[in-house]
C-alpha cells in the first residue's frame, strides 16, 4: 500500500501539504507559548514596577515632611538668633547708660 502512495503524485502532495499543516502547527504552538511568556514577563515586571512608584513615593512624601519640619525649625531657629542679637544690644546700651549715670 505504502507503494501505491508513493508512486501516486497526488497522495505525495498530500503528504507534503500534511506535514507543511503540522509544521506551521508546531510553528504557531512555539510563538503562542513565546507570547505568554512575553506576556508573563511583561506583568510581573509591571507589579514591580508599580510597587517601586509606591515605594518611591512614600519616600518622597517623607522627605517632603522632613524638609518641611526642617525648614520651620530653621525659621524659629533664625526668629530666636534675631532676639538674642537684639538682647544683647540692649545688654550694649545699658551698660553704656550705666556708665553715663557714673559720671
Amino acid at each position: 500500500m505504502d507503494e501505491q502512495y508513493s508512486q501516486d503524485p497526488n497522495a505525495q502532495f498530500f503528504m507534503d501539504i500534511g506535514a507543511r499543516i503540522r509544521d506551521l502547527e508546531e510553528k504557531q504552538r512555539l510563538i503562542k507559548d513565546r507570547v505568554v511568556l512575553l506576556g508573563n514577563s511583561f506583568v510581573e515586571e509591571r507589579n514591580k514596577n508599580s510597587s517601586e512608584i509606591g515605594e518611591l513615593k512614600k519616600m518622597l512624601m517623607s522627605i517632603k515632611e522632613e524638609h518641611e519640619r526642617m525648614k520651620e525649625f530653621l525659621q524659629r531657629i533664625t526668629e530666636q538668633l534675631e532676639g538674642i542679637a537684639r538682647k544683647e544690644e540692649l545688654m550694649i546700651l545699658q551698660r553704656q547708660f550705666d556708665l553715663f549715670r557714673k559720671h
